[in-house]
């Protein structure tokens, strides 16, 4: 993998339980804030393109960050409708790998970042799992005691990615079922089917966005806090003007243009 160096976090400071002035309300604001997206399928869906052109329309055209660990399967799209991208290539999946990962992409000024796939970071060559598996080597195979090690180490990788000065699209391998579906003729067939995807269970409470994708590439959104997204299916969309677009005009809309909802 590249050669990244150490990240730089600044630790919050812990307010005082004493502190008076440490709790406070605000008015709350969307400025500046990035979306969290993540886009889950089967394997041919079409989620590393899709993500690619929803990242083209959030940067509006400029050059965005991807962490590639499909083997640069990314770089297939290089150039295509204009996407310009900078790639760092992984091979492990420690996540503290992802997390100096993505400190360098802020630190380079990329305002937004594809993960390509989250999941290998769950599931992968020294994963949050392998994690646990080997701290629980060191107590007679107790994986209780292997996730005091395994839990720290997702929640700061969750923590980063929810802290990224930008926006960050992350895809996610689903595990698949095969099932009996009716086909146009009225024939029944074995159709291959997402049923869930493979991260930590929850993950998707993180994201802002989470949609789906199947083998037709049909998109469809299980979650979403932009309003002209919500329970939307796409059939083969163009992440730019379909996705991006209308996240960027909820982002920047103000709070009197939000409560009318979308036009």
């Amino acid at each position: 993998m590249s050669q990244l160096p150490p990240p730089v976090r600044t630790a919050q400071p812990k307010p005082a339980a004493n502190d008076d002035a440490a709790i406070v309300f605000r008015t709350p604001s969307k400025k500046g804030r990035g979306a969290r997206i993540s886009i889950q399928g089967v394997a041919g869906s079409g989620k590393t393109w899709t993500s690619l052109c929803i990242a083209h329309g959030l940067s509006e055209g400029e050059k965005f960050a991807v962490v590639d660990t499909e083997h640069e399967s990314a770089s297939l799209y290089l150039g295509i409708n204009g996407i310009q991208f900078a790639s760092c290539p992984m091979n492990r999946y420690d996540p503290r790998d992802l997390i100096k990962a993505l400190d360098q992409a802020a630190s380079q000024g990329f305002g937004v970042v594809v993960i390509d796939s989250l999941s290998h970071f769950w599931k992968g060559i020294d994963g949050t799992l392998a994690q646990v598996e080997k701290a629980a080597s060191r107590f007679g195979g107790n994986s209780f005691a292997g996730w005091k090690d395994g839990t720290p180490l997702q929640n700061d990788m969750v923590d980063a990615l929810l802290s990224y000065p930008g926006h960050v699209i992350a895809t996610m391998r689903s595990v698949t079922e095969w099932v009996l579906q009716e086909n146009a003729r009225g024939r029944r067939e074995p159709v291959m089917v997402g049923m869930r995807p493979e991260q930590r269970k929850g993950i998707e409470y993180e994201f802002d966005l989470v949609a789906e994708m199947d083998v037709t590439n049909r998109l469809r959104f299980l979650k979403s806090r932009c309003p002209a997204l919500h329970q939307q299916i796409l059939e083969r969309p163009d992440g730019a003007r379909d996705i991006a677009k209308p996240v960027l005009d909820w982002l920047r809309s103000t709070p009197q243009q939000s409560a009318a909802g979308p036009a």
